[in-house]
Order: C-alpha cells, then sequence, then structure tokens
C-alpha cells in the first residue's frame, strides 16, 4: 500500500471487534499504518492464536485487555437490530465497561464505531449536492441506533469528566463494494475506513469529535467536513458502481418509507420486543 503515512513509532492499538466484519478488514489494513494490533473479541479470531477472547461483561478481562495500549478502536458489539434486552448488554453495558477499562487504565483516545442508525430517521437530501450536518438532531431508528446514541453521549461525558478523547464514527456501510442503491450514498471503502480509522487515531486535540464515516461520493449525503478537519483524505467513490445497481434495484423512490430516510429499511421494520 504505497504512499501510506506511516506514524514514526509504532503504536499498540486495542481493536475490539476483531473477528467482526469491519474488524477482519482493520485487521489486513491498519498494520500498513504502523500499527500495532492487540486483538479482542467475545469469539476466537480465527488465525490470531493470540487473540484475547473475552466478552465485553468481562471487566477484569477487558483491565487487561486495554493495559499498556495507546488507544482503542472500538468495533465490538451487535451490529444489527436485537431486542433491547441484548442491545443493552453487549452496546450500552459492553461500551460503559469499555470505557472504565480504559480510564482506570489511563487510556486517552478511544475511536467509537457509531453508525448512520443514530440518525436513521433523518430524511434524506431531496436535492443533489445538499448535505446533512454532523451536529443535525440524533433521530435513533432502532434499539441498535440508540444505541450508538448512548456510546456518543458516554464519549462526551467522559471527554468532560474524565479528559479521554473520542472520535465517534458514524459509519455508513464498509463492504468491499456496495450492494444497494441506498449504499450508493453511504459506502465506505476499506481502504477509506483504514484511511478515517487512521486520521481519527492520530489528529491531535480531538475532545469528544463526531464525523461521518464514508467515501468521496458522487451521491453523498452528509458533510464530511469534520472528519476532513482531523486529516481524512478520502480517495474512493461509489459511482463505478451505480449503473449495475439502479439497473438492478432501480432509483430510490422519495414516496416509498424504506427510500425516504437516511436508515433505509431500518426505519420501517418493527422493533423486536422481548417474545
Amino acid at each position: 500500500m504505497p504512499g501510506l503515512p506511516v506514524p514514526p513509532v509504532s503504536r499498540t492499538i486495542l481493536l475490539t471487534g476483531a473477528a467482526g466484519g469491519l474488524g477482519t478488514l482493520m485487521r489486513g489494513l491498519l498494520p500498513a499504518y504502523g500499527y500495532r494490533l492487540r486483538l479482542l473479541d467475545a469469539v476466537p479470531v480465527e488465525g490470531e492464536p493470540d487473540a484475547i477472547t473475552a466478552d465485553l461483561a468481562d471487566t477484569d478481562a477487558l483491565r487487561e485487555a486495554v493495559r499498556g495500549v495507546d488507544a482503542v478502536l472500538h468495533l465490538a458489539g451487535i451490529s444489527l437490530e436485537s431486542t433491547f434486552e441484548k442491545i443493552l448488554r453487549a452496546n450500552v453495558e459492553g461500551t460503559y465497561h469499555l470505557y472504565e477499562a480504559a480510564r482506570a487504565e489511563g487510556v486517552r483516545r478511544i475511536v467509537f464505531a457509531s453508525s448512520n442508525h443514530a440518525v436513521g430517521y433523518t430524511p434524506r437530501p431531496a436535492e443533489a449536492g445538499a448535505l446533512v450536518p454532523v451536529g443535525t438532531p440524533r433521530r435513533p431508528d432502532t434499539f441498535y441506533g440508540l444505541s450508538k446514541c448512548f456510546g456518543e453521549d458516554l464519549a462526551q461525558l467522559y471527554w468532560d469528566k474524565h479528559g479521554m478523547e473520542t472520535v465517534s464514527v458514524r459509519i455508513g456501510s464498509c463492504f468491499a463494494e456496495p450492494t444497494t442503491v441506498r449504499m450508493l450514498s453511504l459506502w465506505m471503502s476499506p481502504a477509506d475506513g483504514a484511511r478515517l480509522f487512521h486520521a481519527a487515531l492520530t489528529a491531535e486535540d480531538v475532545g469528544h469529535t463526531v464525523v461521518y464515516g464514508s467515501s468521496a461520493n458522487t451521491r453523498l449525503w452528509w458533510d464530511l467536513s469534520s472528519a476532513r478537519a482531523l486529516g481524512y483524505e478520502p480517495q474512493d467513490d461509489s459511482e463505478p458502481f451505480a449503473a449495475k445497481l439502479i439497473a438492478e434495484q432501480g432509483e430510490l423512490e422519495p414516496d416509498n418509507p424504506d427510500h425516504a430516510a437516511i436508515g433505509g429499511a431500518w426505519v420501517s421494520q418493527p422493533p423486536l420486543w422481548p417474545r
């Protein structure tokens, strides 16, 4: 990966959720930036015998996992909608346990994987070129989205009370290529994901900064200025995938509730109440 801005001194980063889809992508991409990765997941990480297998409820294991690292890239948790009880345990309580472990061990920087679903009920821009600002009111579309709102507020609390810095990245969709017409606006290529996480890990004086996470898409819906202010320079665009996806799925329809908001079909799916 030529031309990468490799730090002069290698830094150790705890990567939570290392066995997941995004975690797997970042395991392959971030070492080129000079990072040593310490891996953690609730399930074994394939091909990584030194990875830590621990649940976010295991506070002792979390203390040991964060001890001595320079920063944390927190990707762990449930990444889809689920029951409130499951989301509460994994995404709300689990994120709190991670922040407490990091605070206790003196870790000063966390990059938190927030989501577009924290603002999922926000209408998508009606006009080409109009962008949703990062300061738009949060409007979660699911219990999952609600947990990301909590994570952003937790990050703000730990900055104000403990001086722990966080960049909360409202990720769109980070896959090798977009798979829906909606993703053409929110897609973040894996390479741009690594660029953004690197910027979030290394920018100075971030306090608690919220950014949107996507590539420089022609059909972009949201404002990337706060991400660019960190030093993020996206290099990819979803447009090469557009013709094929539109031919297969058609254009987004303003009157279709699954197309009207940033969260897509998540806004219309019923809550998963306890059974």
